[in-house]
C-alpha cells in the first residue's frame, strides 16, 4: 500500500481503504480460484496494482468517460483504475467465467459503483468507449480487430480515443504496422526494476460507425 501512495499521493480516505483491501480480497479468492499466480500474490501491489496504474500516468481519465477493459482476468488493469478514477465508468470483460466470478466478488467487496462486469467475448460486447485498456491479451493486430468497433467518436482527453495497452519487451516488430502507436516506458514513471521492460502503448483508433 505504501508503494501506491508513493506514486499517487492525493488519494482520498476511501481510495486508501479500497487499495488497502485488495491484498486480503485477492489472497482469499486466490485460494478458491487461482487468478493470480502464487508467486505474484505476495507482490500484488507491485506486479498487478501499480503496473495497472501505469496507464494513469500516461492518460488520467476524465469524469464521465468510459473505459473498456478487455480480457480483464482477475480485474487488472480495470479494478485499480476504477479505484483511482471513481467518476469514470469501467466495463470489465473476460470470456472465462471463473475469473469474472472473482472480479464480481472483488468489485462487491470494494463497493465499487463505477464498474460493470461481463462474462463474454469482446466481439459480442456493445457500446462505445473513450479508451480500451488491457494487459497483453493478444498481439496488437488481433486486438485492434477485436476492439475497433467499440471506440467512441469524440475525443475529450489529451490523447486521442483508442487503445492503452500494457506490454512488455521489445515491441518494434509487433508495432511495425502501427506507425501512429506511441510507446511510453513505465521506467519513466516508476523506479522499481520490475518496470524496466514494461510499457504502455497508446494507439489512436478512428471511430467506425
Amino acid at each position: 500500500m505504501e508503494l501506491i501512495q508513493a506514486y499517487f499521493s492525493h488519494l482520498s480516505e476511501n481510495q486508501q481503504e479500497q487499495f488497502g483491501l485488495l491484498q486480503a480480497l485477492y489472497k482469499d479468492w486466490n485460494l478458491k480460484i487461482n487468478v493470480v499466480s502464487r508467486k505474484d500474490i505476495d507482490e500484488l501491489y507491485l506486479r498487478h496494482v501499480l503496473h495497472s496504474l501505469g496507464i494513469a500516468k500516461v492518460q488520467p481519465f476524465l469524469s464521465g468517460s468510459h473505459v473498456l477493459d478487455v480480457g480483464t482476468g482477475g480485474g487488472f488493469p480495470g479494478i485499480p483504475l476504477a479505484i483511482l478514477f471513481p467518476e469514470t465508468q469501467f466495463h470489465l470483460v473476460d470470456s472465462i467465467g471463473k475469473k469474472i466470478k472473482v472480479v464480481e466478488e472483488v468489485v462487491s467487496g470494494l463497493n465499487l459503483q463505477n464498474v460493470k462486469v461481463t462474462n463474454a467475448r469482446v466481439e459480442t460486447v456493445s457500446g462505445s468507449y473513450d479508451f480500451i485498456v488491457s494487459r497483453a491479451v493478444a498481439q496488437m493486430d488481433t486486438f485492434v480487430r477485436w476492439v475497433q468497433p467499440r471506440v467512441a467518436k469524440k475525443s475529450r482527453h489529451d490523447l486521442k480515443n483508442g487503445i492503452l495497452y500494457l506490454k512488455g519487451g521489445d515491441l518494434t516488430e509487433e508495432l511495425a504496422a502501427f506507425p501512429k502507436a506511441t510507446v511510453y516506458p513505465l521506467s519513466d514513471f516508476f523506479k522499481e526494476t520490475f518496470f524496466e521492460t514494461k510499457s504502455v502503448v497508446h494507439l489512436p483508433l478512428k471511430y467506425r460507425g
